[in-house]
């Protein structure tokens, strides 16, 4: 199991996976909005999203789990 976390803080302005998609390492799962640029957040291991913990406009910390690939 890989948790993608938020490198910091920030407002989560896109999610382009949900439970049960298939991810490369390396794939763009969610973009955050951090400090008025738009970084995307890649999957770090093949495998099957288990869980989004987070969904469109929600505030997020840094190492604020955002996705679980199994």
């Amino acid at each position: 199991m890989v948790e993608v976390t938020a490198p910091m803080p920030g407002k989560i302005f896109d999610i382009k996976v949900k439970p049960g998609d298939t991810v490369l390492n390396g794939q763009e799962v969610l973009t955050l909005e951090a400090m008025k640029m738009e970084m995307p957040i890649t999957a770090t291991a093949d495998g099957t999203v288990k869980s989004v913990n987070c969904k469109k406009d929600d505030a997020v910390q840094g190492g604020d789990v955002l996705v679980v690939i199994e």
